[in-house]
């Protein structure tokens, strides 16, 4: 396993066109790669990506995947060609070191759903969590599958009864765009997650930090990172 970092030029309109199509980044992404990964059928590890933007107004592409990535292209179309590159680092090594008990801090952009009926005679409809407590409860009704649990904040730290936890949900964002030539828009509610977290699974956490958390994972949702906390 891979991950890989690489700054985009914002300046650039060929890097504003592609953040501002989760579909074109993604075929971008997977362009990135001398032969098409394995399709996602729930087993193996599945290339993930995320855009993150910093205090320092700099915007990342986080990339995650089985094989070592290229990005030569969207370096040509997004960075800086003559002296802009990308950092790869093998995580094999740091995926093989989590233990139970570790602390990290954790950053995930996500598309927290759940599922709806509004009647017995209507089908089940995947409906997005828009309000930050729901889109919390998202989460820490995934946490213990995904091999960790968010830590709680001392009593004293509590500004209300309902900040029992060192988690922030923060850059709401609402997708709509085209796929496909389809005539109707894909349409996405993304949040971003910052927070810290103990290890309570390896194994599970290694495949959550590999396969992704949630729906959405095209689309520049699901991918975890860690940090030292």
């Amino acid at each position: 396993m891979y991950l890989t970092r690489f700054r985009m030029n914002t300046a650039r309109v060929g890097a504003r066109r592609l953040l501002s199509s989760p579909q074109m980044l993604h075929a971008a992404v997977m362009s990135s790669f001398a032969e098409v990964p394995p399709s996602p059928d729930g087993e193996g590890p599945r290339v993930l990506w995320r855009i993150d933007r910093n205090n320092q107004a700099e915007t990342y592409l986080f990339v995650v995947s089985p094989a070592e990535p290229d990005l030569t292209h969207i370096v040509e179309q997004a960075g800086w060609p003559q002296t802009g590159r990308w950092q790869t680092y093998a995580y094999g090594p740091f995926l093989s070191r989590l233990a139970v008990g570790d602390q990290w801090t954790f950053r995930l952009t996500a598309n927290p759903v759940h599922n709806i009926r509004r009647s017995d005679q209507e089908p089940t409809k995947v409906t997005a969590h828009v309000g930050p407590r729901h889109q919390l409860g998202w989460l820490l009704k995934h946490q213990e599958n995904a091999g960790f649990r968010v830590v709680e904040k001392p009593v004293e730290q509590r500004v209300i009864p309902e900040d029992q936890h060192e988690l922030t949900v923060r850059d709401r964002r609402q997708l709509a765009f085209k796929k496909g030539g389809k005539d109707k828009p894909v349409t996405l509610v993304t949040v971003t997650f910052d927070g810290r977290l103990e290890v309570t699974d390896p194994d599970a956490l290694r495949r959550t930090l590999t396969h992704g958390l949630g729906r959405a994972k095209a689309y520049g949702c699901g991918l975890m990172t860690l940090a030292g906390a």
